[in-house]
């Protein structure tokens, strides 16, 4: 009767244990540092007068991208303060030229992004767009669904 059993043939896991310690760091290697990572900070928030500001600066014509950079804000940040004081907030979209342009351009090889990023609007707009006028959409490797 054998009473080694599985631990006869221990070839395998001493290989096994000197690959692990090959890939440990030596004693005398230096510590690394921790990694510095910014602290999370505090959302904004904009005193009566910058809201006042604000929504004064989206009247007169500012896009919300604008409002958002200038106040240190992001752009549904803002688009929320207008809402919040009843202000009725701008939909840019595609006019009817540029969504005949869209297409157009779909039908001849574009893509959602490149015609987005031409008419600066969001892809998505474009691909709602195109599924009103009944357009065809390719998969993203540009094949008919």
């Amino acid at each position: 009767m054998d009473q080694r059993g599985a631990y006869y043939n221990t070839k395998e896991q001493v290989r096994w244990l000197g690959d692990l310690l090959r890939k440990l760091p030596s004693l005398d290697a230096p510590v690394p540092q921790p990694t510095k990572r910014p602290k999370p900070s505090r959302a904004k928030r904009l005193d009566e007068e910058q809201v006042q500001q604000l929504v004064e600066g989206y009247q007169a014509g500012a896009t919300v991208y604008e409002l958002g950079d200038q106040f240190g804000i992001s752009r549904q940040t803002a688009a929320e303060i207008l809402k919040r004081h009843g202000v009725q907030v701008r939909r840019q979209g595609l006019t009817l030229e540029q969504i005949d342009e869209a297409v157009r351009l779909y039908e001849a090889g574009w893509s959602l992004a490149g015609i987005g990023g031409r008419m600066s609007v969001d892809p998505t707009t474009v691909l709602h767009r195109l599924r009103e006028r009944g357009v065809q959409i390719r998969d993203t490797h540009g094949r008919e669904r």
